[in-house]
Parts: C-alpha cells; structure tokens; sequence
C-alpha cells in the first residue's frame, strides 16, 4: 500500500476564545486540528453519514422532522442531511468562526466543494455559538427556545475524549438533561465517538434517555468509532 509522504501544508490557523484551529492540506485531503489535536479530514465521512442516519432511524417515522447538528466540522453531517428531502429544518451550531468561513466565505472557501448546496438549502441554518451554552438556553428565555427531533452531536472524539475541557460538561448530568429539554417528546440523542463508552450508555440511561444502544463503524485498525443513542420519553 502507498503513503502520501507529502509534508501538510497549513492553509489556515486562527487563534480564537477556544485556543488555536487549523485546516491544513495533507495531500488530498483537509484536515482540521484543534490545539494540536486530530478532529477530522475529508477521507471518508462514513461516521458523519451514520450519525445522521442512525438518529433517523431511531425516530418513529414523523413526517419532517427537525435536527441539530451539533459540529460544521468538513461538512460532512450537514451534506449528508440536506441530500435527504425526508429531514425538515436542518439547523448546524458552530463555535468557531473560522470552520464556517472555510465553508462559506466565497467560492474559494477550501470545504465548499463538500457544503456548498447544503449552506444554500433553505432548510438550513448556521449558528455561530457555543453548542454546550445552545442547549442549556444560555441568554435566551423558555419561550424562544426551540426544540428538535434529532440532536447529532460531533464536536469531540468522544464524551471522554474532548477537545476543550469545558465540553466536558455535555456529557454530565446536566448537560444530558439539556439535551433532553431540547428534544421534543420521542427525539433522538446521537453522539459520536471514537471508541465505545459502556459509562456513558449507563450516563444515557441514568439521564432518562430510553432505548440506549450504540452502532459501530468498523475502522482500518484498532477498536471502532460508534455513534452512541438515547430516545427521549414520547
């Protein structure tokens, strides 16, 4: 098998509230790096499709349901959901500014070969905000906060892997409970993960969520990326 021995070549590197983010070239493929670590790269996006599709599936069949995903990333959750006339509002929370400008700062944004029809779908909306302070309804009342039917979360490499310490706090208690109060009665909670997390299906469980299961996508080595799911009670 060949290896691409090209050195990467950085394209982009911002500092912002959350430390430093990087999209860089690595042959043919994009990567994003944050503080030094690996999120994604344009390779593959099977674990993107399934999370999108493994949250509709576990829905009861509504006719246009709502989702919210959790990460822009390269794009790959939001193509994958706007390719599929059967979701309705399609709504991407995105923290840092720079992700979105390399989707949709002009046609020369480095990822909008991957996003571009889907950023001009009217179903969907970018939010440029903290996806932990969405959920919990930071600055905004009871009354203005919307719910879904979906919520697909990727914005670590799992709930005990995250990318900033103050994601950690998506996965506790109380984070759970904001998805919760987010999702509308008999939604879906899907979370991907680089490796399966038996503590966080019993953090589901004891959160409420019900039909807590985990689907595996089968990597080149080593254990497989799952897509962690919890149904919120109808």
């Amino acid at each position: 098998m060949r290896t691409d021995t090209t050195a990467p070549v950085v394209i982009d590197r911002r500092e912002g509230p959350y430390g430093e983010v990087v999209l860089r070239r690595h042959g043919a493929l994009l990567q994003i790096i944050a503080n030094g670590c690996f999120l994604m790269d344009t390779s593959d996006g099977r674990s993107e499709r399934l999370l999108v599709d493994a949250a509709y599936d576990a829905l009861d069949g509504r006719p246009e349901p709502s989702i919210l995903i959790g990460g822009l990333g390269v794009g790959f959750s939001l193509a994958h959901a706007a390719a599929d006339r059967r979701w309705g509002r399609i709504t991407v929370v995105e923290r840092e500014r720079a992700v979105i400008d390399w989707h949709r700062s002009g046609a020369d944004a480095p990822l909008a070969g991957l996003s571009g029809a889907a950023l001009a779908d009217p179903r969907t909306e970018i939010l440029h905000t903290d996806l932990v302070a969405h959920l919990s309804g930071a600055g905004s009342s009871k009354s203005t906060r919307k719910t879904y039917d979906a919520l697909c979360l990727d914005i670590d490499n799992g709930p005990g892997w995250t990318v900033t310490e103050d994601n950690n706090s998506l996965y506790s208690p109380a984070g759970l409970a904001s998805c919760q109060a987010r999702l509308n009665p008999g939604g879906v909670l899907a979370v991907w993960s680089a490796q399966p997390s038996s503590a966080f299906d019993d953090a589901l469980r004891n959160a409420g969520f019900q039909a807590v299961r985990t689907e595996e996508i089968p990597v080149a080595r080593g254990v497989p990326d799952v897509v962690h799911l919890g149904v919120r009670a109808a």
